[in-house]
């Protein structure tokens, strides 16, 4: 069973959105998603304890995993796919995403900041729908499983050497900007799937995991910081699950 087309779509609009989030993150006079999310050092509003914190960006990643199963269950995403314009829905996709990016990372408001947690969480999840339709319910579980475990694991590596992660974010930045232009070039001009591309996308995220979940407790601890935070890491989350599904799905065929 070949890999369905939007798969490949979404890996690129995907990684885009995260790769500018990160730019954006870095870059001061960036036009739309200039933030200063991960080096905020002035304590707006009630600090929260550690427990508390973490619990709260728990209970926003559980959010947008909830929201994501409710439209597999209850919304037909192929249906809108098909009878959608390419364009459109690539440029109905962006807008929603970068939308939602542009809210949580200039509103101080917990409430505007999970209003733009939510621009990006539906889409991520419509095409999230397609992609899953593809693959058998045990892969699809599989890929569940190990990407929990993954994310379980990076995060408790981001707590413990967070210096570390520092240290190789440049390398990961670059990396992921490296390889989704050689896998557009690949797709696009020579139709090919190189699978070893998926590994280290995957890898790639798994530091991205580590390294926003160091950030996210380096931060004062408020709501609406762990609103900002969920929000990134989940779309570390969301990518690292569509590669480990691909390469599982790959490896049954």
């Amino acid at each position: 069973m070949a890999d369905p087309p939007i798969h490949n779509i979404y890996n690129y609009l995907a990684q885009v959105v995260k790769r500018e989030l990160k730019l954006g993150l870095q870059k001061e006079n960036s036009l739309m998603l200039s933030s200063d999310v991960f080096n905020r050092t002035k304590l707006i509003g009630p600090e929260l304890s550690l427990p508390t914190y973490s619990t709260l960006i728990g209970i926003v990643l559980s959010w947008g995993f909830l929201i994501n199963w409710i439209i597999v269950q209850y919304v037909d995403s192929t249906f809108v796919f098909e009878n959608t314009p390419s364009l459109i829905f690539c440029l109905l996709y962006f807008a929603s995403c970068f939308y939602g990016v542009y809210l949580f990372n200039k509103s101080t408001d917990p409430a505007i900041s999970f209003i733009g947690y939510n621009f990006v969480v539906i889409p991520f999840g419509l095409v999230v729908d397609i992609v899953i339709g593809a693959y058998a319910p045990g892969t699809v579980m599989q890929a569940i499983q190990t990407t929990a475990i993954m994310t379980f694991i990076m995060m408790a590596l981001g707590s413990l050497v967070p210096q570390f992660f520092r240290g190789i974010y440049a390398l990961i930045s670059l990396s992921l900007l490296s390889v989704v232009i050689a896998e557009l070039i690949l797709m696009f001009f020579f139709g090919q799937q190189v699978g070893v591309i998926d590994w280290i996308v995957a890898l790639i995220f798994c530091g991205y995991i580590g390294y926003d979940w160091g950030r996210a407790l380096a931060i004062p601890r408020t709501v609406d910081n762990a609103i900002d935070s969920a929000a990134a890491i989940y779309m570390d989350i969301i990518n690292l699950f569509l590669r480990i599904l691909r390469i599982l799905g790959s490896s049954k065929r």
